[in-house]
Protein backbone atom coordinates (compact mmCIF):
# COMPACT_ATOMS: atom_id res chain seq x y z
CA UNK A 1 0.00 0.00 0.00
CA UNK A 2 1.38 3.40 -0.97
CA UNK A 3 1.11 5.62 2.10
CA UNK A 4 4.57 7.04 2.86
CA UNK A 5 6.89 8.70 0.35
CA UNK A 6 10.46 9.81 1.01
CA UNK A 7 12.23 12.01 -1.54
CA UNK A 8 16.03 12.27 -1.28
CA UNK A 9 17.32 15.78 -1.94
CA UNK A 10 21.07 16.31 -2.29
CA UNK A 11 23.15 19.39 -3.09
CA UNK A 12 22.00 21.16 -6.27
CA UNK A 13 18.72 19.25 -6.26
CA UNK A 14 16.41 19.82 -9.21
CA UNK A 15 13.88 22.38 -7.99
CA UNK A 16 11.21 21.62 -10.60
CA UNK A 17 11.47 17.87 -10.14
CA UNK A 18 11.29 18.27 -6.37
CA UNK A 19 8.22 20.45 -6.89
CA UNK A 20 6.59 17.69 -8.94
CA UNK A 21 7.02 15.21 -6.11
CA UNK A 22 5.68 17.71 -3.59
CA UNK A 23 2.65 18.39 -5.79
CA UNK A 24 1.77 14.72 -6.34
CA UNK A 25 2.50 13.38 -2.88
CA UNK A 26 2.80 16.40 -0.59
CA UNK A 27 -0.71 17.87 -0.87
CA UNK A 28 -3.52 16.46 1.26
CA UNK A 29 -6.29 15.37 -1.14
CA UNK A 30 -7.96 12.95 1.26
CA UNK A 31 -11.58 13.35 2.19
CA UNK A 32 -12.76 14.02 -1.37
CA UNK A 33 -13.99 10.50 -2.07
CA UNK A 34 -11.44 9.97 -4.83
CA UNK A 35 -9.39 7.24 -3.17
CA UNK A 36 -6.38 9.52 -2.70
CA UNK A 37 -5.00 9.15 0.83
CA UNK A 38 -3.04 11.69 2.83
CA UNK A 39 0.51 10.65 1.98
CA UNK A 40 3.18 10.83 4.64
CA UNK A 41 5.55 12.86 2.45
CA UNK A 42 9.09 13.45 3.68
CA UNK A 43 12.20 15.16 2.39
CA UNK A 44 15.46 13.52 3.42
CA UNK A 45 19.14 14.19 2.83
CA UNK A 46 22.48 12.75 3.85
CA UNK A 47 23.47 15.76 5.98
CA UNK A 48 20.40 17.59 7.36
CA UNK A 49 20.38 21.35 6.99
CA UNK A 50 20.57 23.76 4.07
CA UNK A 51 20.36 22.11 0.64
CA UNK A 52 21.01 24.18 -2.48
CA UNK A 53 18.64 23.81 -5.43
CA UNK A 54 19.44 23.98 -9.12
CA UNK A 55 17.60 27.30 -9.28
CA UNK A 56 20.03 29.04 -6.93
CA UNK A 57 18.02 29.18 -3.72
CA UNK A 58 18.34 26.86 -0.75
CA UNK A 59 15.81 24.82 1.18
CA UNK A 60 16.07 23.39 4.66
CA UNK A 61 15.84 19.62 4.97
CA UNK A 62 15.70 18.55 8.59
CA UNK A 63 15.38 14.79 8.12
CA UNK A 64 18.34 12.49 7.57
CA UNK A 65 18.32 9.14 5.80
CA UNK A 66 16.52 7.53 8.74
CA UNK A 67 13.35 8.95 7.18
CA UNK A 68 13.86 6.67 4.18
CA UNK A 69 14.02 3.38 6.06
CA UNK A 70 10.29 2.63 6.33
CA UNK A 71 8.93 4.55 3.32
CA UNK A 72 6.69 2.72 0.85
CA UNK A 73 8.21 4.76 -1.98
CA UNK A 74 11.74 6.19 -2.07
CA UNK A 75 12.43 8.79 -4.76
CA UNK A 76 15.84 9.88 -5.98
CA UNK A 77 15.57 13.44 -7.24
CA UNK A 78 18.16 14.77 -9.71
CA UNK A 79 21.10 16.55 -8.13
CA UNK A 80 24.67 17.74 -8.65
CA UNK A 81 26.47 18.58 -11.89
CA UNK A 82 26.77 16.57 -15.10
CA UNK A 83 29.80 17.94 -16.98
CA UNK A 84 32.23 16.48 -17.55
CA UNK A 85 31.17 13.69 -15.16
CA UNK A 86 28.09 13.32 -12.96
CA UNK A 87 28.38 14.13 -9.28
CA UNK A 88 28.58 10.80 -7.40
CA UNK A 89 25.96 10.08 -4.75
CA UNK A 90 27.29 9.59 -1.20
CA UNK A 91 27.60 5.95 -0.21
CA UNK A 92 25.00 6.25 2.61
CA UNK A 93 22.48 7.38 -0.01
CA UNK A 94 23.36 4.48 -2.29
CA UNK A 95 22.93 2.06 0.61
CA UNK A 96 19.57 3.60 1.51
CA UNK A 97 18.43 3.00 -2.07
CA UNK A 98 19.67 -0.61 -1.98
CA UNK A 99 17.95 -1.23 1.36
CA UNK A 100 14.66 0.18 0.07
CA UNK A 101 14.85 -2.05 -2.99
CA UNK A 102 15.73 -5.13 -0.98
CA UNK A 103 12.81 -4.73 1.41
CA UNK A 104 10.37 -4.42 -1.51
CA UNK A 105 9.64 -0.70 -1.41
CA UNK A 106 9.11 1.16 -4.65
CA UNK A 107 12.21 3.01 -5.82
CA UNK A 108 11.71 5.85 -8.30
CA UNK A 109 14.20 8.13 -10.01
CA UNK A 110 13.23 11.40 -11.67
CA UNK A 111 15.32 12.64 -14.59
CA UNK A 112 19.05 12.19 -13.90
CA UNK A 113 18.35 10.67 -10.50
CA UNK A 114 18.68 7.42 -12.50
CA UNK A 115 22.48 7.76 -12.26
CA UNK A 116 22.31 7.20 -8.51
CA UNK A 117 20.14 4.11 -9.01
CA UNK A 118 22.62 2.81 -11.56
CA UNK A 119 25.54 3.55 -9.23
CA UNK A 120 23.74 1.61 -6.50
CA UNK A 121 23.47 -1.38 -8.83
CA UNK A 122 19.67 -1.34 -8.95
CA UNK A 123 19.53 -1.04 -12.75
CA UNK A 124 21.97 -3.80 -13.70
CA UNK A 125 20.41 -6.04 -16.33
CA UNK A 126 17.28 -3.89 -16.47
CA UNK A 127 15.73 -1.39 -18.83
CA UNK A 128 15.86 2.19 -17.63
CA UNK A 129 15.57 5.74 -18.86
CA UNK A 130 16.68 9.25 -18.01
CA UNK A 131 16.68 12.67 -19.65
CA UNK A 132 17.49 12.23 -23.34
CA UNK A 133 20.40 14.65 -23.03
CA UNK A 134 22.06 12.27 -20.57
CA UNK A 135 20.98 8.89 -21.91
CA UNK A 136 24.19 8.17 -23.83
CA UNK A 137 26.25 9.13 -20.78
CA UNK A 138 24.23 6.76 -18.60
CA UNK A 139 24.69 3.93 -21.11
CA UNK A 140 28.42 4.61 -21.36
CA UNK A 141 29.07 4.75 -17.63
CA UNK A 142 26.85 1.78 -16.78
CA UNK A 143 27.01 -0.75 -19.65
CA UNK A 144 24.92 -3.30 -17.73
CA UNK A 145 21.92 -0.96 -17.94
CA UNK A 146 19.71 -1.16 -21.03
CA UNK A 147 18.99 2.54 -21.59
CA UNK A 148 15.95 3.56 -23.61
CA UNK A 149 15.81 7.28 -24.35
CA UNK A 150 12.52 7.11 -26.28
CA UNK A 151 10.18 6.55 -23.34
CA UNK A 152 8.61 8.59 -20.58
CA UNK A 153 9.29 5.99 -17.90
CA UNK A 154 10.21 2.35 -17.42
CA UNK A 155 9.08 -0.01 -14.68
CA UNK A 156 11.34 -2.97 -13.92
CA UNK A 157 9.98 -4.83 -10.91
CA UNK A 158 9.80 -2.39 -8.02
CA UNK A 159 12.15 0.11 -9.72
CA UNK A 160 10.81 2.92 -11.90
CA UNK A 161 12.99 5.37 -13.82
CA UNK A 162 11.54 8.41 -15.54
CA UNK A 163 12.82 10.59 -18.36
CA UNK A 164 13.55 14.29 -18.17
CA UNK A 165 11.78 16.84 -16.02
CA UNK A 166 7.98 16.59 -16.47
CA UNK A 167 8.15 12.85 -17.17
CA UNK A 168 8.37 12.51 -13.40
CA UNK A 169 4.67 13.36 -13.34
CA UNK A 170 3.89 10.43 -15.62
CA UNK A 171 5.95 8.03 -13.53
CA UNK A 172 4.45 9.23 -10.25
CA UNK A 173 0.90 8.93 -11.59
CA UNK A 174 1.77 5.47 -12.90
CA UNK A 175 2.63 4.37 -9.36
CA UNK A 176 -0.52 5.97 -7.98
CA UNK A 177 -2.56 4.09 -10.59
CA UNK A 178 -0.90 0.77 -9.73
CA UNK A 179 -1.33 1.16 -5.99
CA UNK A 180 -4.54 3.17 -5.65
CA UNK A 181 -6.36 2.80 -8.96
CA UNK A 182 -7.35 4.83 -12.01
CA UNK A 183 -9.75 7.07 -10.10
CA UNK A 184 -7.06 8.25 -7.67
CA UNK A 185 -4.55 8.90 -10.47
CA UNK A 186 -7.17 10.82 -12.45
CA UNK A 187 -8.06 12.93 -9.39
CA UNK A 188 -4.45 13.98 -8.86
CA UNK A 189 -3.98 14.63 -12.58
CA UNK A 190 -7.12 16.78 -12.65
CA UNK A 191 -5.79 18.89 -9.78
CA UNK A 192 -2.50 19.32 -11.63
CA UNK A 193 -4.22 20.02 -14.97
CA UNK A 194 -2.28 17.24 -16.71
CA UNK A 195 -3.36 14.04 -18.50
CA UNK A 196 -3.59 10.99 -16.18
CA UNK A 197 -1.36 9.13 -18.63
CA UNK A 198 0.17 10.29 -21.85
CA UNK A 199 0.03 8.27 -25.03
CA UNK A 200 2.22 5.22 -25.18
CA UNK A 201 3.38 2.01 -26.71
CA UNK A 202 3.64 -1.34 -24.96
CA UNK A 203 2.22 -1.48 -21.43
CA UNK A 204 5.25 -0.52 -19.29
CA UNK A 205 7.07 1.47 -21.97
CA UNK A 206 5.33 4.75 -22.70
CA UNK A 207 6.46 6.57 -25.83
CA UNK A 208 6.77 10.36 -25.84
CA UNK A 209 3.95 12.03 -27.76
CA UNK A 210 4.62 15.08 -29.87
CA UNK A 211 2.47 17.11 -27.51
CA UNK A 212 0.08 16.42 -24.65
CA UNK A 213 -3.58 16.02 -25.39
CA UNK A 214 -5.66 19.07 -24.69
CA UNK A 215 -2.97 21.37 -26.13
CA UNK A 216 -3.52 22.51 -29.70
CA UNK A 217 -6.17 23.04 -32.28
CA UNK A 218 -8.07 19.80 -31.60
CA UNK A 219 -8.66 20.45 -27.89
CA UNK A 220 -12.43 20.95 -28.19
CA UNK A 221 -12.80 17.86 -30.34
CA UNK A 222 -10.85 15.71 -27.88
CA UNK A 223 -13.07 16.88 -25.05
CA UNK A 224 -16.15 16.12 -27.11
CA UNK A 225 -14.96 12.62 -28.05
CA UNK A 226 -14.15 11.81 -24.43
CA UNK A 227 -17.71 12.71 -23.43
CA UNK A 228 -19.22 10.65 -26.27
CA UNK A 229 -17.21 7.44 -26.10
CA UNK A 230 -20.34 5.33 -26.50
CA UNK A 231 -20.72 6.60 -30.07
CA UNK A 232 -18.97 5.36 -33.21
CA UNK A 233 -16.28 7.77 -34.45
CA UNK A 234 -14.91 7.42 -37.96
CA UNK A 235 -12.01 9.51 -39.22
CA UNK A 236 -14.27 10.83 -41.97
CA UNK A 237 -16.93 12.01 -39.51
CA UNK A 238 -14.40 13.54 -37.12
CA UNK A 239 -12.62 15.30 -39.97
CA UNK A 240 -15.93 16.74 -41.12
CA UNK A 241 -16.54 18.19 -37.63
CA UNK A 242 -13.25 20.05 -37.98
CA UNK A 243 -13.81 21.01 -41.63
CA UNK A 244 -10.72 19.09 -42.74
CA UNK A 245 -10.04 16.37 -45.24
CA UNK A 246 -9.59 12.93 -43.62
CA UNK A 247 -5.90 12.92 -44.59
CA UNK A 248 -5.21 16.35 -43.13
CA UNK A 249 -7.18 15.50 -40.00
CA UNK A 250 -5.31 12.24 -39.42
CA UNK A 251 -1.96 14.04 -39.80
CA UNK A 252 -3.03 16.85 -37.44
CA UNK A 253 -4.37 14.38 -34.89
CA UNK A 254 -1.10 12.43 -34.88
CA UNK A 255 0.96 15.61 -34.47
CA UNK A 256 -1.08 16.77 -31.45
CA UNK A 257 -1.65 13.49 -29.62
CA UNK A 258 1.19 11.30 -30.82
CA UNK A 259 -1.11 8.56 -32.06
CA UNK A 260 -3.96 7.76 -34.47
CA UNK A 261 -7.62 8.66 -33.82
CA UNK A 262 -8.59 4.99 -33.50
CA UNK A 263 -5.84 4.17 -31.03
CA UNK A 264 -6.56 7.30 -28.99
CA UNK A 265 -10.27 6.57 -28.77
CA UNK A 266 -9.76 2.91 -27.87
CA UNK A 267 -7.34 3.86 -25.10
CA UNK A 268 -9.84 6.43 -23.77
CA UNK A 269 -12.41 3.66 -23.70
CA UNK A 270 -10.04 1.38 -21.82
CA UNK A 271 -9.48 4.13 -19.25
CA UNK A 272 -13.23 4.57 -18.88
CA UNK A 273 -13.62 0.80 -18.50
CA UNK A 274 -10.97 0.77 -15.76
CA UNK A 275 -12.88 3.40 -13.81
CA UNK A 276 -16.18 1.53 -14.21
CA UNK A 277 -14.64 -1.79 -13.20
CA UNK A 278 -13.28 -0.18 -10.04
CA UNK A 279 -16.25 1.94 -9.00
CA UNK A 280 -19.46 0.45 -10.43
CA UNK A 281 -21.48 -2.73 -10.13
CA UNK A 282 -21.95 -3.01 -13.89
CA UNK A 283 -21.31 -6.40 -15.47
CA UNK A 284 -18.43 -6.72 -17.94
CA UNK A 285 -20.97 -6.66 -20.78
CA UNK A 286 -22.50 -3.44 -19.41
CA UNK A 287 -19.05 -1.90 -18.93
CA UNK A 288 -18.27 -2.72 -22.56
CA UNK A 289 -21.36 -0.83 -23.72
CA UNK A 290 -20.86 2.12 -21.38
CA UNK A 291 -17.21 2.49 -22.41
CA UNK A 292 -18.06 2.39 -26.10
CA UNK A 293 -16.83 -1.06 -27.09
CA UNK A 294 -20.34 -2.39 -27.60
CA UNK A 295 -19.54 -6.02 -26.85
CA UNK A 296 -17.63 -7.71 -24.05
CA UNK A 297 -15.43 -9.57 -26.54
CA UNK A 298 -14.12 -6.28 -27.92
CA UNK A 299 -13.58 -4.89 -24.43
CA UNK A 300 -11.60 -8.00 -23.47
CA UNK A 301 -9.47 -7.77 -26.61
CA UNK A 302 -8.52 -4.12 -26.19
CA UNK A 303 -8.28 -4.32 -22.39
CA UNK A 304 -5.88 -7.26 -22.53
CA UNK A 305 -3.77 -5.54 -25.16
CA UNK A 306 -3.58 -2.23 -23.27
CA UNK A 307 -3.50 -3.36 -19.64
CA UNK A 308 -2.15 -6.90 -19.86
CA UNK A 309 -4.92 -8.70 -17.94
CA UNK A 310 -8.62 -9.36 -18.46
CA UNK A 311 -11.34 -6.95 -17.27
CA UNK A 312 -12.54 -9.52 -14.75
CA UNK A 313 -9.05 -10.01 -13.33
CA UNK A 314 -8.53 -6.25 -13.15
CA UNK A 315 -11.78 -5.86 -11.21
CA UNK A 316 -10.77 -8.58 -8.74
CA UNK A 317 -7.38 -6.97 -8.14
CA UNK A 318 -8.59 -3.42 -7.69
CA UNK A 319 -11.77 -4.28 -5.81
CA UNK A 320 -9.61 -6.28 -3.41
CA UNK A 321 -7.18 -3.38 -3.17
CA UNK A 322 -9.98 -0.96 -2.34
CA UNK A 323 -11.28 -3.24 0.40
CA UNK A 324 -7.81 -3.67 1.88
CA UNK A 325 -7.19 0.07 1.90
CA UNK A 326 -10.10 0.41 4.28
CA UNK A 327 -8.70 -2.31 6.54
CA UNK A 328 -5.09 -1.18 6.57
CA UNK A 329 -3.77 -4.26 4.82
CA UNK A 330 -2.75 -5.33 1.34
CA UNK A 331 0.26 -6.28 -0.70
CA UNK A 332 3.01 -4.11 -2.12
CA UNK A 333 1.82 -4.44 -5.72
CA UNK A 334 -1.65 -3.74 -7.05
CA UNK A 335 -0.66 -5.99 -9.96
CA UNK A 336 2.00 -8.65 -9.98
CA UNK A 337 5.24 -6.86 -10.95
CA UNK A 338 5.84 -9.31 -13.80
CA UNK A 339 2.57 -8.31 -15.47
CA UNK A 340 2.29 -5.34 -17.82
CA UNK A 341 1.26 -2.19 -16.03
CA UNK A 342 -1.99 -0.38 -16.88
CA UNK A 343 -1.75 2.56 -19.22
CA UNK A 344 -4.07 4.76 -21.15
CA UNK A 345 -4.21 7.63 -23.57
CA UNK A 346 -4.39 11.14 -22.10
CA UNK A 347 -7.84 12.21 -21.00
CA UNK A 348 -8.57 15.73 -22.19
CA UNK A 349 -9.56 18.18 -19.51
Amino acid sequence: MLRSVAAIALDNVGSFELGILSEVFGLDRSGRGTGVPHFDFRLATDVPGEVRTSSGYSIRVDAGLDAVRDADLVVMAPFGRWKPEPTPAPEPVLQALRDAHDRGAWVLSVCTGAFALAEAGLLDGKKATTHWLNSHQLASLYPLVEVDEDVLYVQAGNVVTSAGTAAGIDAALHLVRLELGAKAAAAIARDMVVPPHRDGGQAQYIDRPVSAAGVGTLEDLLVWIASHLEQAHSVTALAARENMSPRTFARRFKSETGTTPGAWINAQRVLRAQELLEDSELTVEEVARAAGFGQAVLLRHHFNREVGISPAAYRRVFRGRADRLGKGGGSRYALHPAQPAPRSQPAPR
